[in-house]
């Protein structure tokens, strides 16, 4: 990105020739005393504000980030090589901001909006700023919308909602950023407008994320907001608020959209370099004491929006990494006290073969059942508590104890229970696929079938679906009539 590229895309007016008006102008300028590392001290600019932009002589862009009695502190946005010591700055007069539009839809761009896929830069049609206020509770509506991920252990007993803010938590390697992409990827024909923001990821898994967007027909609808490991620490920075700030330009206009944030825990560790860099004080694990403010104002954004406000909405999935399945360490506890529920992945279910590897005892969903169709709440019912249960006994079974007829036929139910939730990546399942198989279990109809044959039923029942009339609203006697033809046929 050119330095003239850069100004543009920060340049409030475009007119701003016609709207000249000749007088006396004076401009407050600053001198840079040092630079490195992302950051750099400016001395002179007294009247400068927190998140204000500022403009460097030589082309680069920053934001002031930190102000003392004497010199100010500023991240870069983007610095060109002629960037050193004794260059002028002066404020640019406007807080940072991106330009939004339906042609971001289907490309690949920075956090100032400046493409990245190769292709022509988006054309002007608004512009909003990073930062703002969250919805009003007056502003707002009660989450009771489904949100359909296609993953069959979420949509039926972690359920989510339109406007929610799920947490998805795990390791390193166990299926977090698959979760959310088959998450986007099942949004295809459903009127859904995708932003996935890319915090400090490496070029290969940009490539790898965008490319498997593309091959299933996702891209088009969805906006990729890319800060790479090697950009500077300031635009991993506001990735986030930048793919915030796209979500919401369309939920203002009634519009469905769902925001992956991937991931929160790289986002916090590059605030804390900055804030280091900057000489904040230190809290603990070296984070500064402001961190939990910075994460809230950001998921606190996500909401629905009542009819008075065009209901639209916007629905979040952040991502946050743990160290050896450790949920008690600070940046996982403080984004599950500010999200409603969370999806935790488990690294000896990932091991054991089960996928997703999504541990139901310590996932939740706070919204629950409150967000799923009638239909589905009604066949998941106590679903997720007989599982647990199941999960006990099984563990009981361990010690080769001795059980009871009934005791038997329940493990039985739930090794079958089991098997049914095993998914496949890149593979979300409409919504009434769920209620077809939920149906068929809680009938017994997959009970004559041997656990290595429990995906020829699903195969069977996903056949059967195609081109049938029944919906999520059609009566249960109808499902028990059409099932069971469903599943004899080969």
């Amino acid at each position: 990105m050119t330095s003239n590229n850069a100004f543009d895309l920060l340049n409030k007016q475009t007119n701003w020739l016609a709207d000249y008006q000749p007088a006396l102008q004076i401009e407050e300028q600053g001198i840079v005393v040092s630079v490195g590392d992302g950051i750099t001290w400016i001395r002179g600019l007294s009247s400068a504000t927190i998140d204000e932009v500022l403009v460097f002589a030589d082309g680069s862009l920053g934001m002031v980030f930190d102000l003392n009695s004497d010199h100010i502190g500023a991240i870069l946005l983007y610095e060109t090589e002629a960037l050193t010591a004794g260059t002028t700055v002066c404020h640019a007069r406007h807080p940072l901001s991106i330009l939004v539009g339906d042609e971001f839809l289907g490309r690949v761009v920075d956090p100032l909006g400046a493409p990245l896929d190769g292709q022509v830069a988006p054309k002007f049609s608004g512009r909003t700023n990073l930062e703002k206020l969250s919805p009003p509770i007056v502003a707002r509506d009660f989450v009771n919308e489904p949100f359909y991920t296609g993953i069959k252990i979420i949509d039926t007993m972690i359920p989510i909602g339109k406007g929610q803010r799920q947490l998805i938590i795990g390791d390193e390697g166990l299926g977090r950023s698959s979760i959310a992409i088959d998450a986007v990827i099942n949004q295809k024909d459903k009127n859904v407008i995708c932003i996935y923001v890319l915090i400090g990821q490496k070029r290969s898994t940009v490539v790898s994320t965008t490319e498997t967007l593309k091959q299933h027909g996702a891209l088009e609808y969805t906006v990729c907001v890319v800060a790479e490991a090697c950009a500077l620490p300031g635009l991993q920075y506001i990735a986030p608020f930048a793919g915030c700030a796209l979500a919401e330009y369309w939920m203002v206009k009634g519009r469905d959209t769902l925001i992956v944030y991937d991931d929160l825990s790289t986002h916090a560790r590059t605030y804390r370099q900055l804030s280091l860099l900057l000489r904040r004080p230190p809290g603990r694990e070296a984070y500064p004491g402001d961190i939990f403010f910075i994460h809230s104002r950001l998921l606190e954004r996500s909401t629905r929006y009542n009819a008075e406000n065009g209901g639209g909405t916007m629905t979040a999935l952040p991502i946050v990494e743990t160290m050896q399945g450790e949920i008690a360490a600070y940046i996982p506890t403080n984004l599950i006290s500010i999200t409603d529920g969370q999806i935790y992945l488990d690294s000896d279910l990932f091991t054991s073969g089960f996928r997703p590897a999504i541990d139901i005892a310590r996932s939740v969903s706070r919204i629950g059942g409150n967000a799923q169709h009638p239909s589905i709440r009604h066949q998941a019912g106590q679903m997720k508590l007989d599982y647990l249960q199941f999960l006990e006994l099984e563990a009981f079974t361990r010690f080769g104890q001795q059980l009871e007829a009934s005791m038997e036929q329940r493990i039985k139910r739930g090794r079958l229970l089991r098997e049914l939730l095993k998914q496949d990546q890149l593979t979300p399942l409409p919504s009434l696929f769920q209620l077809a198989w939920l149906t068929a279990f809680n009938s017994d109809l997959l009970n004559s079938f041997e656990l290595q044959n429990v995906g020829q039923a699903l195969e069977r029942i996903a056949r059967g679906i195609v081109g049938t009339d029944l919906t999520l609203d059609s009566p249960p006697e109808l499902w028990q009539q059409v099932l069971p033809v469903w599943l004899a046929s080969e």
